[in-house]
């Protein structure tokens, strides 16, 4: 439906109007702080269990962010769900639209009067979510979970050993903190190198998460069996659908997730509300 990012955007546009792109985005203001909270805070106590003596092996990195990733897909998992439902909802309505239009010329009688393209109900995340609850259980949030876990756990593995030693390439001395410039250029390039590292993944638990299927889409068993379809029809190209957008999404995403963190502006903020300047 799409040949490239800039036609995506164009043609969202035209059908949804500007605010088509941020279908979703209540889902991420609602589940991206608790989600970079679970995964910052995870890679930290791993790599203080697993440090000696202060010091770490690259391997010992890798494991920290293996156990990272594990746990944020406690949340990931259904922000995904979610976020991709509200987003399908309007390529799916813009598909009907495109079908409609093509409806109306006629092979033998030549143009038809104008149809109206039927109506797509766009559903809120909180209609989304009770919906899946009670037909599906707790089960339906969590669906592609393992596929979640299979993008999630290698981009820890690369993001935080690459932005570790990315970071301290910065410090001023030994035992300092690096510069906030230095944290948020680290967590754009090591957010981004993660991000093309383990899109193939994505592509496959996006495929796996939506429920709603358009014209001629097919439908999957499971990751190996969607990543198989994928392969046959659409060529080993297909894996890095989005990358570039992706990289562009995760850079400031990350790099603006580890200055806050770096900087202990949250600790600041919660030590304020606990105790109220007078």
């Amino acid at each position: 439906m799409y040949t490239s990012m800039s036609d995506c955007l164009v043609k969202t546009i035209r059908s949804e109007g500007y605010f088509g792109m941020y279908r979703g985005a209540a889902v991420n203001l609602t589940l991206v702080t608790p989600e970079k909270a679970i995964k910052l805070a995870a890679n930290d106590f791993f790599r203080h269990q697993l440090s000696k003596d202060g010091q770490l092996t690259l391997l010992k990195e890798m494991l920290a962010g293996c156990g990272a990733g594990t746990c944020q897909v406690i949340v990931t998992t259904p922000m995904e769900m979610l976020k991709i439902q509200l987003q399908d909802a309007g390529r799916i309505a813009a598909q009907k639209k495109i079908l409609a239009t093509q409806a109306q010329l006629s092979p033998q009688g030549g143009a038809q009067p104008p149809a109206e393209a039927p109506a797509v109900a766009r559903p809120t995340a909180t209609q989304l979510a009770r919906d899946l609850l009670q037909s599906r259980g707790l089960a339906g949030l969590y669906k592609g979970l393992g596929a979640t876990l299979l993008r999630d756990v290698p981009f820890s593995i690369v993001y935080f050993p690459l932005f570790a030693n990315l970071n301290q390439l910065g410090q001023p001395a030994p035992g300092e903190k690096s510069p906030f410039y230095v944290s948020f250029l680290a967590g754009c390039v090591a957010g981004s190198a993660a991000a093309v590292a383990v899109n193939p993944c994505d592509v496959v638990k996006t495929r796996l998460q939506s429920l709603q299927r358009g014209v001629n889409e097919d439908t999957y068993s499971g990751f190996l069996d969607c990543a198989r379809k994928i392969l046959r029809h659409e060529g080993p190209s297909a894996f890095l659908k989005g990358a570039y957008c992706r990289a562009l999404v995760i850079a400031p995403l990350f790099g603006i997730a580890q200055v806050v963190y770096f900087l202990g502006i949250g600790e600041t903020l919660l030590g304020l509300l606990q105790h109220p300047q007078p």
